[in-house]
């Protein structure tokens, strides 16, 4: 076994790209660290992720530490700000896109439980409130990733990631 030269790279993700016609999106709610919405943007890309909305104090791409940690990525992503949140729900209600949030809160289920639709944004909140009540009570579900180690909550990028390919995962065509 050996490591995939740049053809072989390009071909498995082409036959990856044809095992999946599901439209997922993401909203930042205030998500304020330049390096989390740098990696989420990285991320973002790596899933073919058709847009992203960010919102309240979510540094923009151009910010010079989030365009170093995305590295050059947002290229790849569709992106717009809206100042409140509000705003950024209605776009997303227009498009068509189900929210699904990502909080550790009451209510809230397992990833690997819920029903995830074919067209879903995925929301991610404040490092430290998480999301605010006006997207909590948006969102048509709210799931939270299980952890098992003492640690009360993941890092939202590392979050992000984690939901970015649960989402994918199931949602692939076999």
């Amino acid at each position: 076994m050996k490591n995939l030269d740049s053809t072989g790279l390009k071909r498995l993700h082409r036959e990856w790209r044809r095992k999946t016609d599901s439209d997922v999106a993401i909203l930042l709610d205030s998500v304020q660290t330049p390096f989390n919405v740098g990696n989420i943007i990285r991320t973002a890309a790596a899933y073919r992720v058709s847009h992203i909305w960010l919102s309240g104090a979510t540094p923009l791409p151009s910010h010079a530490k989030v365009a170093r940690t995305a590295m050059g990525t947002d290229r790849y992503i569709s992106w717009s700000f809206c100042e409140k949140v509000e705003d950024a729900l209605n776009e997303i209600n227009e498009s068509g896109f189900s929210l699904l949030g990502i909080e550790l809160s009451e209510g809230a289920s397992p990833m690997f439980e819920i029903s995830i639709p074919q067209k879903t944004c995925l929301v991610f909140g404040h490092e430290d409130r998480g999301l605010s009540s006006t997207v909590l009570e948006s969102c048509e579900s709210v799931a939270f990733i299980p952890q098992l180690g003492r640690v009360g909550s993941l890092n939202v990028a590392t979050a992000a990631g984690i939901a970015l390919y649960e989402a994918h995962r199931r949602l692939w065509i076999p």
